[in-house]
């Protein structure tokens, strides 16, 4: 059972949220991660039921590497993709397989990211009791934005 902490509606027609980190956690497999070894899945969940996933992508200059999140987010633009409802994330190191036990939340960058596609985006993390929800706006309430 998910652990609810903010007022949402799940997308009925969209799978579940142990779905989507299941997902997650099939793009954290992809990781590139020489450096940290710490692999990390995201996976976007669209209206139709459209899925795009996206793992970290490291690089020997550390501040050129990629987050899951924002590499999925990428994709997504590419796709013509917009407005998700929901992303699940999940990361672990490689030699642990803590997925689904320990909370793996977006960093500050990403979460801001994740703020210009969808201010009401509910946020999906694995925990030991289950699938953790969040809402956007709880784990980023003071967004930057350009509104006029």
């Amino acid at each position: 059972m998910a652990t609810v902490n903010s007022t949402f509606r799940w997308p009925a027609a969209a799978g579940t949220p142990e779905e989507l980190l299941k997902r997650a956690r099939e793009a954290a497999d992809l990781a590139y991660a020489p450096y940290s070894r710490f692999h990390v899945g995201s996976a976007l969940l669209f209206a139709d039921g459209t899925i795009v996933k996206g793992c970290n992508v490291e690089n020997a200059s550390y501040g050129l590497s990629l987050c899951a999140e924002r590499s999925a987010v990428a994709v997504m633009a590419a796709r013509g993709l917009r407005n998700p409802l929901a992303v699940a994330v999940v990361g672990s190191r490689e030699d642990r397989d803590d997925y689904f036990t320990v909370p793996c939340p977006p960093c500050g960058a990403c979460r801001q990211v994740l703020m210009e596609f969808n201010p009401n985006l509910i946020v999906v993390l694995a925990s030991a009791q289950g699938p953790e929800i969040l809402g956007m706006q709880e784990l980023l309430p003071h967004s930057f934005g350009l509104e006029a």
